[in-house]
């Protein structure tokens, strides 16, 4: 596993942040993990199965965390907007592909986190990027410090 803190530049992470929380960012509402019901969520999806799904201007809100990363093939990217809860809620273990790696870019700071089947936490804090084996069983939580949680998930070879 990999943790970059201050992943961005400055001037990259505030274009990135300032389009994904405000009010234009076009958010659709979905089930957390859909073959369970652990909860709903607003999701983005800007790549699917390998293929674009959105228009250039919102791959150009991400190219700056693709220039970063070493891939093959990208296989999904998709943000995940979590509002804010009483508790925190966890969202059931889970692997997001079956080889490859993941990628979670947090894109606000809060009291929510990524949880791994081994126990082990990672905080959201704004502009951090954790990597790890996409075979690693893990889930992501709800926040109760801030009006929601904002993370970017990569799927990739």
């Amino acid at each position: 596993m990999n943790i970059y803190k201050n992943f961005l530049n400055k001037e990259d992470f505030n274009i990135l942040e300032n389009f994904i929380m405000s009010n234009y960012m076009p958010w659709y509402f979905t089930k957390i993990l859909k073959s369970k019901d652990v909860g709903n969520q607003f999701e983005y999806c800007f790549i699917l199965d390998g293929k674009v799904n959105c228009s250039d201007y919102m791959i150009n809100i991400i190219n700056p965390i693709f220039k970063k990363l070493k891939y093959k093939k990208i296989n999904r990217v998709k943000a995940n907007f979590l509002l804010k809860e009483d508790k925190i809620k966890e969202h059931g273990m889970h692997v997001d592909q079956n080889k490859g790696k993941t990628g979670i870019f947090y894109v606000n700071t809060c009291n929510g986190y990524t949880k791994f089947k081994n126990g082990r936490k990672i905080k959201s804090e704004e502009n951090k990027y954790v990597e790890f084996d996409s075979t690693l069983k893990h889930t992501g939580s709800t926040c109760t410090d801030e009006q929601r949680r904002v993370v970017i998930n990569f799927n990739y070879q």
